[in-house]
């Protein structure tokens, strides 16, 4: 949670809607001063089923400390002073180490004393081997604590580092989720972890997920778990000029997908049974009243400023909100919990031949994660609307279709028709096809899909395998 140290100091000048920020500001603050888990009396708590059950229901809300504002990256040597460290291990890529907010955040710990090694081989979108690695760097090091600088694909290889090295006897697959891996629960104490964001997508910095391929499935999987989230975010709105505007443009759809997925997803209270303890709680645990907020304001966000943000690198109002909005949507997803367009992205990001995405600068094929979860949203939303019209309806609305005389078995089309619309609009390539996929991958993405469990299963509607296949399909082409 937000503490009284942790503040939104600069927000104000940055262009956001006061009204919504302080609205956050008084929910974050009620949240502190009660209780750091918000759980509704009565547990029946949510689990990996889809049991649509009516009993005692149960949630919980848990988030990494966040600090917001210009400049604020140069607070982190100081941090770390107060926090005891002496031996700290710095996780960012090859291309960040050479740009200033690497060096923003090198010479503040110089400044404060703070001895530090650098681990600059993280890969953009990072592999078990990619993990191991990193993981083997951190048990070498002795760490007191972590920091990591970057995208998501940085800080999850951090945190999955901090995670082995603080539990050196333990397997690899024995905290990756079920069912490619045993998805034991972490109760190992973890060294503290300072996340800086350099792009505005994954949230990472509020979460408890560390996502990876696994390239003897050719999948993505991951390790979610509350105990492995970042101790403190720090989102610096400087560094979002340094962001191409296809990295822009990516890691905002993945804030539309966050948010989209968040709000539609199962509610917590039709999930069941309840875990035999509560650290057995996921920490995707289904739409629940206080990730809506988070996931309906990150919307909001992301339509006022994404397309501004991508159009114009020097629009520092369009860039600040969306920084801010992949920490909102982080907020919510990160108890929310996504569905269907981040399991059936895993395998499109897996499989991947040829295709390297613009303004990407890597050395190997690569789908972005923003783009393989959006490409398949306008046929997922037509799939899952029957279940929540009013919300989808609702998440149409806000991305600026007229819904005033809309009817509710149209939800499904006037979000898909939205979305493809706003996809078109920033020149989005038409679909699966355009990355190099067929009809003839669909058995092989179906197949990616189904380990995905800790994800489809909080789709608000159960899928086959003829329904993934026939997503994977309308997804081909969008336009």
């Amino acid at each position: 949670m937000f503490t009284s140290s942790y503040y939104f100091d600069s927000i104000l000048g940055l262009g956001c809607n006061v009204s919504y920020i302080y609205a956050a500001y008084l929910l974050v603050f009620w949240f502190h001063s009660t209780l750091f888990f918000f759980c509704f009396p009565r547990c029946q708590c949510p689990s990996h089923s889809h049991t649509y059950s009516q009993g005692n229901n149960t949630f919980c809300m848990a988030v990494s400390n966040i600090r917001y504002g210009a400049g604020v990256t140069k607070e982190v040597g100081m941090d770390l002073q107060n926090m005891g460290a002496t031996n700290v291990c710095l996780m960012t890529d090859k291309n960040l180490s050479q740009l200033p907010p690497v060096q923003t955040v090198m010479d503040s710990l110089v400044k404060n004393g703070i001895n530090f090694k650098v681990y600059d081989n993280v890969r953009v979108e990072p592999t078990q081997r990619s993990f191991m690695e990193a993981i083997e760097f951190a048990k070498k090091g002795a760490f007191d604590a972590y920091v990591a600088v970057g995208g998501g694909s940085t800080m999850d290889t951090c945190k999955a580092a901090n995670l082995y090295a603080s539990s050196p006897h333990s397997e690899f697959l024995d905290y990756v989720s079920a069912p490619i891996g045993k998805g034991k629960p972490v109760t190992v104490p973890l060294k503290p972890l300072i996340a800086v964001p350099t792009t505005s997508g994954t949230g990472s910095e509020t979460t408890g997920v560390a996502v990876f391929d696994y390239e003897h499935l050719k999948v993505k999987t991951g390790i979610a778990s509350r105990a492995i989230k970042p101790t403190l975010g720090l989102i610096d709105p400087l560094h979002t000029r340094h962001m191409p505007d296809g990295v822009v443009a990516n890691s905002g759809f993945d804030v539309l997908c966050h948010a989209l997925e968040s709000y539609t997803a199962l509610p917590y209270h039709m999930r069941s049974p309840c875990p035999s303890s509560p650290i057995a709680r996921p920490a995707y645990q289904g739409s629940n009243p206080i990730s809506d907020i988070w996931a309906v304001h990150a919307l909001r966000i992301v339509a006022k400023y994404l397309k501004r943000a991508v159009r114009n690198p020097d629009d520092v109002e369009a860039r600040s909100n969306m920084h801010l909005a992949s920490a909102f949507a982080g907020i919510g997803f990160g108890n929310a919990g996504v569905h269907l367009c981040h399991g059936m992205s895993y395998p499109i990001s897996g499989l991947v031949k040829t295709y390297r995405a613009k303004d990407y600068n890597v050395d190997h094929p690569l789908v972005p994660h923003g783009l393989s979860v959006v490409l398949t949203s306008p046929a997922v939303f037509t799939f899952t609307a029957q279940m929540s019209p009013e919300r989808h309806l609702e998440t149409a609305g806000i991305l600026g279709a007229d819904i005033r005389t809309a009817r509710t078995p149209d939800a499904g089309p006037i979000l898909a028709d939205t979305l493809r619309k706003f996809l078109f609009d920033l020149d989005v390539d038409d679909g699966l096809a355009a990355l190099g996929y067929s009809k003839a991958d669909i058995p092989a993405l179906v197949k990616g899909t189904l380990p995905q469990e800790r994800v489809t299963k909080l789709a608000p509607r159960p899928q086959s395998e003829e329904d993934l296949s026939a997503l994977f399909e309308a997804s081909m082409k969008l336009y």
